[in-house]
């Protein structure tokens, strides 16, 4: 085999993290067309395809599967060097990346990661918000340094990430003052046909409430289906219905949406996760964050 071009090496990466030519075109700044040729090119090297058509996308062959876990290998070094350079570099702030899956509390995130905003040696915290399939694509491709999530990665999602948990919490029912000894009396029966504010359906949260709805035979009256959880506290606040959000939080929930705890639902516990590319987690202020959330926030 002749001398392997790691440019070449970074464009497939990108390409069979992104999923398309076109996608990772966008990514790498890059022509469609340029990076078909220098896929080609280094399959010539290689010796065979890396790739095969799969519908109107690309599949990895065997030797296409072999290859990529060589180069997340490589690259993922790469990253963890970079990084590693840029902090020692004098007068450079140190950066850290972090993906927050949408339907995370925005209270518990900033709980999180509090600790990097107060270290003695100042972190730059730049923050992303997404759906959690989103923010593993980019954590694959180093766009991230961790992704705080409220479940572990899906099973079957092609990406080298490892799941490092720092708590739970039960759940508690919030409702604007004016609500809340009507639903607090005979709670949770109270709760039959109140209009209630619900995450969407596709969440952790959405389908264990629903089989606690069942369990206690309540029936609610869901007026709005949320995938924001800043977004569906607003919602609260302004007096459309009871929702939910970590019990963890309820004092700063009550405070800042000016609505007070219906009751707390034990048997309902929402998990929180930090997720890296890394088994055994290098970067000092990931490892400070799960431990101060580990000790003090999720005790």
């Amino acid at each position: 085999m002749r001398h392997l071009n790691y440019n070449h090496l970074h464009y497939f990466w990108a390409v069979a993290n992104e999923g398309s030519i076109a996608r990772a075109a966008e990514v790498l700044h890059l022509s469609p067309q340029t990076i078909s040729g220098q896929l080609k090119l280094l399959d010539d090297v290689i010796g065979e395809p890396l790739f095969q058509r799969a519908g109107r996308g690309l599949a990895l062959t065997n030797m296409g599967r072999t290859v990529k876990q060589y180069a997340d290998d490589i690259f993922n070094t790469g990253a963890e060097l970079s990084q590693l350079v840029r902090n020692r570099q004098p007068n450079v702030q140190p950066v850290l990346n972090v993906g927050i899956v949408s339907s995370i509390a925005k209270l518990i995130a900033y709980r999180v990661l509090e600790p990097a905003l107060s270290a003695p040696e100042p972190v730059k915290v730049v923050c992303s918000e997404a759906g959690l399939e989103q923010l593993l694509a980019d954590l694959a491709v180093h766009r991230l340094d961790m992704v705080i999530s409220d479940r572990t990665i899906p099973v079957g999602m092609n990406v080298k990430a490892y799941n490092h948990r720092m708590g739970d919490s039960a759940i508690a029912l919030f409702s604007a003052k004016r609500a809340v000894a009507r639903y607090q009396r005979g709670f949770p029966q109270s709760l039959d046909g109140a209009p209630f504010l619900l995450p969407l359906h596709t969440s952790a949260l959405r389908r264990d409430l629903d089989e606690w709805f069942e369990r206690v035979q309540v029936r609610p009256n869901v007026v709005a289906e949320i995938g924001d959880s800043a977004l569906l506290k607003a919602f609260g606040e302004a007096g459309a219905g009871i929702f939910p959000a970590p019990a963890v939080i309820a004092p700063e929930v009550e405070r800042m949406y000016n609505a007070r705890v219906i009751g707390v639902v034990e048997e309902v516990r929402e998990a929180f996760v930090v997720i890296s590319p890394e088994r055994r987690l290098k970067h000092p202020a990931v490892v400070d964050i799960i431990e101060r959330a580990r000790e003090q926030l999720f005790m």
